[in-house]
């Protein structure tokens, strides 16, 4: 269970490799903030990771030595029991009061088993789990089967590279704070996003792909992200509109303000979050110049 949780947030979430011999190519994005004297640098980061990705760039590397405080969207490696707590809240049934196979329209209950079974999941073990936390499962499932775990995920290897050099590690969200947004949607509304994103997983076509994603950060592509950005403003679907209207717009002027207080009391920082927050309208880049910071694009 303890795994799981971790796993889980880290969407909502490995030790680095040594050095090699040649320097690391640009992943991701990355930005130089300066507001009121000080300096800070915004990442962008993916929840999953491979070996191969680290270390990092030596530009994003220097600038986490050179800070004083380094923000993230949640620390993935702060006490385990607080996620427990969390996902007993927010994520499982009560017992016997539900489940997300008999929550869905009879038409998917196949789809959802040749899914969980792809992934080598069956629906004894999902059983406990509301609609939105398979889908978190079943996302997962399809990132480790091109070859991505959470354990190696950037915002974790962050985490641990800060704890690591003593820094001060800001939160700019809750862990509790990420998992109510999909706990505070009906039954109804979490069985159409579970159903969603069986349509999606199955169909390379349609919706964003967890390969295109992939292919997008790893190559700091910002043509590919802006692409993506795109498709979800688009996406008129229950899912896409939940993560267009909650997932981003909600949380993207949290992030920025949390950025924006931390470099109030930093000379020298570093904040990491999701890419998908940095593209498209409403983008923390894009609130954080509207707060007074300026802000430069590196790649």
């Amino acid at each position: 269970m303890r795994r799981m949780i971790i796993v889980m947030f880290c969407l909502l979430l490995g030790l680095a490799a040594g050095a090699g011999a040649q320097e690391a190519p640009a992943r991701g994005a990355l930005y130089k903030l300066e507001y009121a004297g000080n300096t800070s640098w915004l990442f962008g980061t993916i929840h999953v990771g491979k070996k191969e990705f680290y270390p990092l760039e030596s530009r994003v590397t220097q600038a986490l030595e050179r800070a004083t405080a380094v923000a993230l969207e949640i620390d993935p490696t702060a006490d385990p029991a607080r996620s427990m707590a969390v996902m007993r809240e927010f994520g499982l049934y009560a017992p016997g009061s539900g489940s997300a196979m008999t929550d869905i329209r009879a038409e998917y209950r196949p789809r959802l088993e040749r899914m969980l079974k792809k992934h080598g999941l069956t629906p004894e073990a999902v059983a406990p789990m509301k609609p939105w936390l398979v889908v978190m499962m079943l996302t997962i499932g399809e990132y480790r089967s091109l070859g991505y775990g959470p354990e190696l995920g950037v915002d974790l290897q962050l985490a641990r590279l800060a704890h690591g050099q003593k820094k001060r590690v800001v939160e700019l969200e809750s862990i509790g704070g990420q998992a109510a947004l999909f706990g505070r949607l009906t039954v109804r509304d979490q069985a159409r996003f579970l159903e969603d994103s069986l349509d999606t997983l199955e169909n390379p076509r349609q919706g964003v792909q967890p390969r295109d994603l992939l292919d997008a950060w790893a190559s700091a592509d910002a043509a590919k992200f802006e692409a993506l950005a795109r498709e979800v403003e688009s996406d008129q679907t229950f899912s896409g509109k939940f993560m267009k209207q909650v997932l981003l717009n909600e949380r993207n002027p949290v992030l920025a303000d949390g950025i924006v207080e931390m470099m109030k009391k930093e000379q020298h920082s570093f904040a990491a979050i999701g890419t998908l927050h940095l593209v498209g309208s409403g983008n923390v880049a894009e609130l954080l110049r509207q707060r007074g910071v300026k802000v430069e694009r590196i790649y």
